[in-house]
């Protein structure tokens, strides 16, 4: 599939409007359900090679995605369709909240905000979870896979252990797993 700079600069423009309080759930619905430039798989796998590269995690994704179908010139484009808008924007939004930061309408609004952008957030989770292993026959790869994902939740979320910890511990295991002990004939 032929995708060009224009092309991708439009739709990473458009998911960056529209993610207030938090891209990825755009951008999977953009990337997978839309354009179907990427499949629920290669979208997981792409957002995890993103997630353990510095910097914002849908930067990077923007990046590879643009990188893919345009080469350099098409991971600039991608990257600044989810700058640009948002950059003028929050300076325009950062005057504005200095003169309402202390009014309760305003602040009643910001956690509504931020209620809403946590369950689009867990929304995008769910998805992800389920398009990795729809991909999966049942059997041990599929529970290693469950095992795995549900480790990283209790570990983050429960345990609050830090991000590096869990990473550092789930990536290796995970790989040697699926790389020698459950990979495929």
């Amino acid at each position: 599939m032929q995708v060009g700079c224009w092309s991708l600069f439009k739709v990473f423009s458009q998911m960056s409007l529209l993610g207030f309080g938090g891209v990825l759930p755009f951008a999977y619905r953009h990337l997978v359900e839309r354009t179907q430039w990427l499949t629920a798989a290669e979208f997981g796998q792409l957002l995890g090679v993103a997630q353990l590269l510095p910097g914002p995690t849908v930067c990077n994704l923007s990046v590879m995605v643009g990188q893919r179908y345009a080469g350099v010139a098409g991971g600039f484009s991608a990257l600044a369709g989810l700058l640009l808008g948002p950059f003028f924007i929050v300076i325009g939004l950062g005057v504005a909240y200095q003169e309402l930061a202390g009014h309760p309408v305003f602040a009643a609004a910001m956690r509504g905000m931020a209620a809403a952008a946590a369950g689009l957030i867990l929304a995008t989770a769910l998805k992800l979870a389920a398009g990795m292993l729809r991909g999966t026959a049942p059997g041990a790869r599929r529970l290693v896979q469950v095992l795995l994902l549900a480790a990283a939740f209790i570990g983050l979320g429960v345990a609050r252990f830090g991000l590096l910890a869990v990473v550092c511990t789930l990536l290796p295991l995970g790989f040697l797993l699926f790389a020698f002990v459950l990979r495929k004939p």
